[in-house]
């Protein structure tokens, strides 16, 4: 095994990386080229994001839809007073470029959940995950899965925490999923699946300290991946901060999973969210799939409100987890709550063919998939990508991160 130092007495100072060249296996080269999303950019966001520059990652794509709070700066090293009330993502972005002139950030400041596209998924070596809630870690995991991407979570509270990776086909954060876990993930849901108006985000306390523990933690196993290294898929490492004590776990796949559902393969096309019509990703779809195709949807879309007292309708189209359950409340019957009619499939019989993907509430740049019986490709609305992923955007083959 050769070691992992390299013993150089010609050091340049002037070199950035220069130390990073001393360790065998460092390419920094790779390391230029690598693409990686970052999801939360809040206190481990920052940890994360501030490793990435330092490490001379080229191209980050920042994704979060808060704006920054006077809470925020006591647990976020890239953040200042006079950044209070904007985005997130965006300030993160100018810091990271800061600390590294020659990186590419860019920041979409979206809810992950509902706004990103499975094409940025697509677009990314690798996933770093700095969340708070089950919600979106559910929505990230899927989303990897579908499109064989890695992510590595990372979970913290006062001072403990964990760092866990997760990497196609093993297994993933769903299959870790306790029987409680989705007891609290319901909680966030009414009885129709609206959301709840009054549940309120708990705040989780957390200390800068443990952030850049586990942020470390993160950014190293995605270093290992970059490198095409083995990493800790399918485990995690606990951090026990008021014991001053770790130790790591090792996950199971679930047979049931229902993340374990990857594309066959992904067709990139030149239209986007707002170019091409529902009935022509159809005829797409059955000419890639099969005549059996129908059209699948990566989240459940509310087409429409039906109050069962006087008949209206309304037509809505939009993520389902967008509306609120107070919305559901007929107009006209007051006291009344309307049904629900939601899709995530579309067939021939649709009577909203004509509509874009846009006009039925998808964001940009996502994935359709064309399911039949035997095949699942990928329709990626490819048009859309440089408008979501600005300078970060090009059409070169990915890393592949598991040679």
């Amino acid at each position: 095994m050769p070691s992992p130092l390299q013993i150089n007495p010609d050091i340049d100072d002037s070199d950035r990386f220069d130390r990073f060249r001393l360790i065998s296996w460092w390419d920094q080269k790779r390391l230029s080229a690598a693409r990686v999303l970052v999801v939360g950019a809040g206190a481990l966001g920052n940890e994360i994001i501030k490793n990435l520059a330092l490490l001379g990652v080229g191209n980050v794509a920042i994704a979060d839809m808060d704006r920054i709070e006077n809470s925020n700066l006591s647990r976020s090293v890239l953040y200042r007073a006079e950044h209070s009330g904007q985005p997130k993502a965006t300030v993160a972005a100018q810091a990271a470029a800061q600390i590294y002139p020659e990186i590419r950030a860019v920041a979409i400041n979206a809810n992950v959940v509902y706004d990103l596209g499975l094409g940025v998924y697509r677009w990314a070596d690798v996933v770093l995950g700095g969340l708070d809630n089950r919600e979106a870690r559910l929505s990230i995991n899927r989303a990897c899965y579908k499109v064989n991407r890695p992510w590595i979570d990372g979970a913290i509270e006062v001072i403990q925490g964990q760092a866990r990776v997760f990497a196609p086909p093993g297994p993933c954060y769903e299959c870790t999923m306790s029987e409680t876990d989705w007891k609290l993930l319901q909680m966030r849901r009414s009885c129709n699946l609206l959301s709840r108006s009054e549940m309120q985000t708990g705040k989780t306390p957390t200390t800068p300290t443990i952030s850049s523990i586990i942020a470390g933690i993160q950014t190293q196993e995605a270093l290992k991946l970059l490198h095409g290294m083995e990493a800790m898929a399918g485990r995690g490492l606990i951090f026990a901060g008021e014991v001053a004590d770790c130790y790591g776990v090792e996950y199971q796949r679930k047979p049931d999973c229902m993340s374990h559902d990857p594309l066959d393969e992904v067709i990139g096309l030149d239209a986007g969210s707002d170019s091409i019509t529902l009935a022509e990703l159809l005829e797409l779809a059955r000419r890639h799939a099969g005549d059996d195709a129908t059209l699948e949807l990566a989240r459940e879309v509310l087409w429409k409100f039906v109050c069962p007292s006087c008949g209206g309708e309304e037509e809505v189209f939009c993520s389902l987890g967008r509306v609120t359950a107070d919305r559901a409340r007929c107009p006209k019957c007051e006291s009344v709550t309307r049904d629900v009619r939601t899709f995530h499939r579309i067939a021939g019989d649709a009577t909203f063919l004509s509509r874009t993907p846009e006009q039925i509430g998808l964001p940009p740049f996502d994935i359709l998939t064309a399911r039949s019986a035997t095949r699942a490709i990928g329709l990626e609305l490819t048009a859309d990508a440089p408008k979501v992923l600005g300078a970060l955007w090009s059409d070169e083959s990915e890393l592949d991160w598991a040679e």
